[in-house]
C-alpha cells in the first residue's frame, strides 16, 4: 500500500526519523565502487566546544548541497566530518569555568590535572556541534569523524613538524612577535586584526647629554619610551647630521642613548626623528639588530610594567602607565604637544584585545620556500578560487608573508616535540619522546609551549585521510575535489592547506575553493552579542524545519558575496515547502494504478501539448540546474527550481492537467498521471540536495525505483525530451491566459463568470488545440477564430500571439454597470465639490501647513481624474 502524505507539512514529524534512516543504511560513506570516479570534501572543522551558529549553516549547507548533488550524479563520495581542538578558544573556556565555579587557575591545578579537565569538557561538550550537524541533515561520513588531536592527527602533527625541523624549515628564535596580553600567547600575524582607532601622537623632548639642544619625537605609545635605546635620524638629513653618535638622555629614565642614522626613517614625516624600541616594534627590532642595540623588555605577559625595569611605573597596567608618564612627562617640560590622531590598531582576533609587539624566544615556519610552489599552484591554476577575484587575496598575502609564529604560551594543544638539556644545552627534536640527552645522557625536559592551532589544521586533507600512512582513503580521495570556506580564513587555513599538501604529499589538497561571504541581518549588518542581532539557526530547525532554514540560505547565495538573513526569507522557504507538500498530496490522491503503471513513460503519441511543454521545461531545468552547480552558482539553481516549481509546475500544469486525470480509467487521465510522476519525482531529485528531508519524504511516497532518493540519479538533459513546438505553443496559451485573466480582474469580473471569446491569430490552430485548456483557464464558454472581429462593443486584449476580444454583453450587466457607475459617480462628484470648496477658501490656503494644502490638492487631481475615468466607462455602455 502506498504511503500517504499527512494533511499538514510539519518537518519536526519526519526530519529526525530519516536522517537516522539514511546513517543506518550507510549512505553516508562511499559506495566502494572504483569504477565510479571520486569526488571528497573535509569540512573545516568547527570548534569542539563550539555551538552552531549561522555561519556554519551556511558553510555546511552548501557543502552538502554539493556533496548530495555529486553522489546523485553517480560519483564516489566521500564528506570527511570533525572537530578541531581550537586551543585558544577551549583553554578559555576551561579557565573561566574553573575560576567561576572553583575559584581556581590552572596554575592552581598544574599542567597534567588542568589537561584532564580540558579532555573532560572536551568529551562533555564536544559531541554537541556533531549532533547539531546532523540536525541541518550534513550528510558526512561519520565513521570517519576525525578530532585534530586524536591519535592520527597528533602522529601527523608530530611528522610534519619534525620533516620540517630537519630540513630547516623550523626553527627556535629570539624574535618581534605579537603578544596578547589578554590569552597571554604569541600570535601569528594572521591572528592579528587592525581597526581604526582614535589616538593621540603625543611630541616628546629628548635632551641633548651636556647641551642645551633637544630633539623631539612622536609616539602613539608613550609607555614603550621606558625601553627606548636610540633614536634614529635619515643619514642625508642634514638637520640632524652633526647630532649623529652623540648622546641624549631619556627623560624620566635617565637613560643614555645614541642618535644612529638609519634609511628606514622618513625625513618628510614629523621632525625627522624616530625613538627607536627594539623590544616593542618590528620595525625598531630591524633597527636595532643593524645597529647593536640593547634589546629592553619593558612589558610583562599580561600587559604590565615589568618589575625588571625598577622603575617607578612598574607593576602598572600599560594604560593606567601611559597616564601617569604623560603627566609626568607634562610636569617635567618635556611634553611638547598632544596631537590627535586615527591610527590601525593591531587586535586578537580572538579576545579583541589590543596586540603588543615583543620580543621572545618563540619557534617559527620559515615561509619564503613554502610559499613559492604554493603561489605557483595558484598562478598556473592548478587550484582555483571561486570567484576569480579572491586569488589576488591568496597571491597578495603569499607573496608578502613573514615567518610564521607557530608556538603558543597555552597548555591545551600538540606540545611541541622540542627536549632541552639543562646540562650540556643539547636540544632534541623527535617524533617520540626523548627522556635523556643523546648527547650527554641527563634527563631532559620538554618544550613547554604548543603549537598554533592552524599549524594542525593546515593538515586537514591528508591527516583525515591516515597521512603518514599509505592508506586507501589516502590514495582514493586525495587531494579533495573542492574546499568550501569562508573569505575571512583565507589567510589563517587555506594557503597553510595549500603549501602543507605540495610540502608533504607533493601534490594539491584541492583542486578548487569555493569562498562564500558572511551571513549577515536583514539591514545587513554583521550579526553579533553587542548588537544582539545574531540569529539561533537550531531555533529556526526547531520553529520551521532544516529544510527551510537550508533553502533560505542557499536563496540568492553567489560566491564570495554576503548575504542577508531575514524573517521574509525564512517565511518563504516555508511557504515554497507548504506549496511542494499541497501539490504533491493532490498528485497523490489522483493516482489510484499500481507503481509500475504509473512508472512506465509514455509513448510519445500519447503526450498531449501541455505534456510536451512541461516534459521538455523540466528538461531544460535539468540542463540549468546542472550547468549552474557545476559552476558553484548554488544560488541560481535553486532559484531556476523554485520558479519551476511553482510557478510552471504548480500553477500551470496541474491546473492543466485536473480535467484529464478527473477522466477517471482512460488513456488520457493515465498518461496525465505519468507524467504528473515523472515531473513531480524529477523536481524532487533536482531539489532533494537543498531541501533534503521533504524531498525524501515525498519520494518514498510516489512510485519510485531506488530505496531512497539520496542515491537515485540525479535529473539530467536528454534530447528525446526537447518539444519546441510545444512549449512555444503552450508558451503562446499561457500569454493569453495571462492577459484575459489581468483584464477581467480590472473589470472586477468574477472568475465564474464566462464569456465567449473571439480570437485574430496567425496560430489557429494552436488556439483550437487549447479550446478545453482557456475553457477552464480562462473563463471561456465558447472559442471562435475568426479573420476580424466586426464590433466596437467588446473589451479588445492585444498579446503577440493574436489579438482577443471579449463580448461585452458577456461579462457586464448593462443595466446594473451603469446603474453602478452613476453611484459611483454622484459620491465622487461630492468629493470634488467639497475638496474644491476647501481649497478656494484663501483662509484654509494661507494657514494651513504647505504638505497638507498639497496633499489636498492631490486628493483633488485623483478625483477628477476618476471623474473621467466613470464618463469614458459610461459612454462605453451607452
Amino acid at each position: 500500500m502506498r504511503k500517504e502524505l499527512s494533511k499538514n507539512y510539519d518537518p519536526l514529524t519526519f526530519e529526525d526519523r530519516i536522517y537516522e534512516n539514511w546513517n543506518e543504511k550507510g549512505y553516508f560513506k562511499p559506495s566502494g565502487d572504483k569504477k565510479k570516479k571520486p569526488f571528497s570534501i573535509v569540512i573545516p572543522p568547527p570548534n569542539v566546544t563550539g555551538q552552531l551558529h549561522m555561519g556554519h549553516a551556511l558553510d555546511q549547507t552548501l557543502q552538502d548541497i554539493l556533496i548530495r548533488t555529486k553522489r546523485m550524479q553517480g560519483y564516489d563520495t566521500l564528506w570527511v566530518p570533525g572537530t578541531d581542538h581550537a586551543g585558544i578558544a577551549t583553554q578559555i573556556k576551561v579557565e573561566e569555568n574553573l575560576r567561576v565555579n572553583e575559584g581556581l587557575t590552572r596554575y592552581d591545578l598544574g599542567r597534567e590535572k588542568f589537561l584532564e579537565r580540558v579532555w573532560e569538557w572536551k568529551n562533555m561538550y564536544g559531541g554537541r556541534i556533531i549532533n547539531q550537524l546532523k540536525k541541518l541533515g550534513s550528510s558526512c561520513d561519520w565513521s570517519r569523524e576525525r578530532f585534530t588531536m586524536d591519535e592520527g592527527c597528533s602522529r601527523a602533527v608530530k611528522e610534519v613538524f619534525v620533516n620540517l625541523y630537519n630540513k630547516g624549515l623550523i626553527y627556535r628564535g629570539f624574535r618581534i612577535i605579537n603578544w596578547c596580553p589578554n590569552c597571554r600567547t604569541a600570535l601569528s600575524d594572521a591572528e592579528v586584526e587592525y581597526t581604526e582607532q582614535a589616538g593621540n601622537f603625543w611630541h616628546v623632548r629628548y635632551p641633548v647629554k651636556d647641551s642645551s639642544e633637544f630633539v623631539t619625537v612622536a609616539t602613539t605609545r608613550p609607555e614603550t619610551m621606558l625601553g627606548d635605546t636610540a633614536v634614529a635620524v635619515h643619514p642625508e638629513d642634514e638637520r640632524y647630521a652633526h647630532l649623529v653618535g652623540k648622546t641624549l638622555v631619556l627623560p624620566l629614565v635617565g637613560r643614555e642613548i645614541p642618535v644612529v642614522a638609519d634609511e628606514y626613517v622618513e625625513r618628510d614625516f614629523g621632525t625627522g626623528c624616530v625613538k627607536i624600541t627594539p623590544a616593542h616594534d618590528p620595525n625598531d627590532f630591524e633597527v636595532g639588530k643593524r645597529h647593536d642595540l640593547a634589546v629592553i623588555k619593558v612589558m610583562n605577559d599580561d600587559g604590565s610594567i615589568s618589575e625588571a625595569y625598577g622603575g617607578t611605573y612598574s607593576g602598572l597596567d600599560r594604560y593606567e602607565a601611559r597616564k601617569r608618564i604623560v603627566k609626568d612627562l607634562e610636569e617635567g617640560g618635556y611634553l611638547v604637544k598632544v596631537e590627535p590622531c586615527s591610527h590601525n590598531v593591531g587586535t586578537c582576533y580572538r579576545c579583541k584585545t589590543t596586540v603588543e609587539p615583543i620580543t621572545s624566544d618563540q619557534w617559527f615556519v620559515k615561509m619564503a620556500p613554502l610559499a613559492k610552489p604554493a603561489l605557483e599552484a595558484v598562478k598556473c591554476g592548478d587550484i582555483k578560487f571561486e570567484p576569480e577575484r579572491f586569488t589576488k587575496i591568496y597571491t597578495n598575502w603569499m607573496e608578502n608573508c613573514h615567518d610564521w609564529c607557530i608556538s603558543r604560551q597555552l597548555w591545551w594543544g600538540h606540545r611541541i616535540p622540542a627536549y632541552y638539556c639543562d646540562a650540556c644545552g643539547e636540544m632534541t627534536v623527535a617524533k617520540e619522546d626523548v627522556p635523556t640527552c643523546p648527547k650527554c645522557g641527563s634527563a631532559t625536559r620538554r618544550e613547554e609551549d604548543v603549537l598554533d592551532t592552524w599549524f594542525s589544521s593546515a593538515l586537514w586533507p591528508f591527516s583525515t585521510m591516515g597521512w603518514p600512512d599509505k592508506t586507501e582513503d589516502l590514495e582514493r580521495f586525495y587531494p579533495t575535489s573542492v574546499l568550501v570556506t569562508g573569505y575571512d580564513i583565507i589567510f589563517f587555513w587555506v594557503s597553510r592547506m595549500i603549501f602543507s599538501g605540495l610540502e608533504h604529499i607533493g601534490e594539491k589538497p584541492f583542486s578548487t575553493v569555493l569562498i562564500h561571504g558572511l551571513v549577515r541581518d536583514a539591514q545587513g549588518r554583521k550579526m553579533s552579542k553587542s548588537l544582539g542581532n545574531g540569529i539561533d539557526p537550531l531555533k529556526i530547525i526547531d520553529q520551521y524545519g532544516a529544510d527551510a532554514l537550508r533553502f533560505a540560505l542557499a536563496t540568492g547565495n553567489a560566491p564570495g558575496n554576503d548575504m542577508r538573513f531575514s524573517d521574509e526569507k525564512i517565511e518563504s522557504a516555508r511557504n515554497f515547502a507548504n506549496k511542494l507538500w499541497n501539490a504533491s498530496r493532490f498528485v497523490l490522491m489522483n493516482l489510484t494504478e499500481d507503481d509500475e503503471t504509473l512508472l512506465t513513460f509514455p509513448k510519445e503519441s500519447e503526450l498531449a501539448p501541455e505534456d510536451k511543454w512541461i516534459l521538455s521545461a523540466f528538461n531544460k531545468l535539468a540542463k540549468t540546474v546542472n550547468d549552474n552547480i557545476e559552476n558553484y552558482e548554488i544560488g541560481i539553481a535553486l532559484g531556476e527550481i523554485y520558479s519551476f516549481t511553482w510557478d510552471t509546475f504548480c500553477d500551470w500544469y496541474i491546473e492543466m492537467t485536473k480535467s484529464r486525470t478527473y477522466l477517471g480509467d482512460t488513456p488520457e487521465a493515465l498518461t496525465a498521471k505519468r507524467v504528473l510522476v515523472f515531473v513531480l519525482s524529477g523536481i524532487l531529485k533536482l531539489l532533494h540536495p537543498y531541501m533534503p528531508f521533504i524531498t525524501e519524504e515525498i519520494y518514498q511516497a510516489l512510485p519510485h525505483t531506488s530505496e531512497s532518493i539520496m542515491i537515485a540519479d540525479y535529473p539530467a538533459f536528454d534530447p528525446a525530451l526537447v518539444f519546441d513546438k510545444e512549449e512555444d505553443e503552450i508558451r503562446r496559451i499561457i500569454g493569453c491566459i495571462v492577459a484575459i485573466r489581468q483584464r477581467r480582474t480590472e473589470m472586477n469580473i468574477a472568475p465564474s463568470k464566462k464569456a465567449k471569446l473571439f480570437v485574430v491569430t496567425k496560430y489557429p490552430e494552436t488556439f483550437k488545440s487549447a479550446g478545453k485548456m482557456l475553457e477552464k483557464l480562462a473563463s471561456v464558454s465558447e472559442l471562435h477564430i475568426v479573420d476580424a472581429y466586426e464590433g466596437d462593443d467588446a473589451v479588445s486584449i492585444a498579446t503577440d500571439s493574436g489579438n482577443l476580444y471579449i463580448p461585452l454583453a458577456d461579462v457586464i450587466d448593462f443595466e446594473k454597470e451603469r446603474a453602478r457607475l452613476t453611484a459611483e459617480s454622484e459620491k465622487n462628484e461630492g468629493e470634488i465639490a467639497r475638496l474644491e470648496k476647501k481649497l478656494s477658501n484663501e483662509g484654509f490656503v494661507a494657514k494651513a501647513p504647505a504638505a497638507v494644502v498639497e496633499a489636498e490638492r492631490a486628493k483633488l487631481k485623483k478625483y477628477l481624474e476618476v471623474r473621467e475615468s466613470i464618463k469614458e466607462a459610461l459612454a462605453k455602455l451607452k
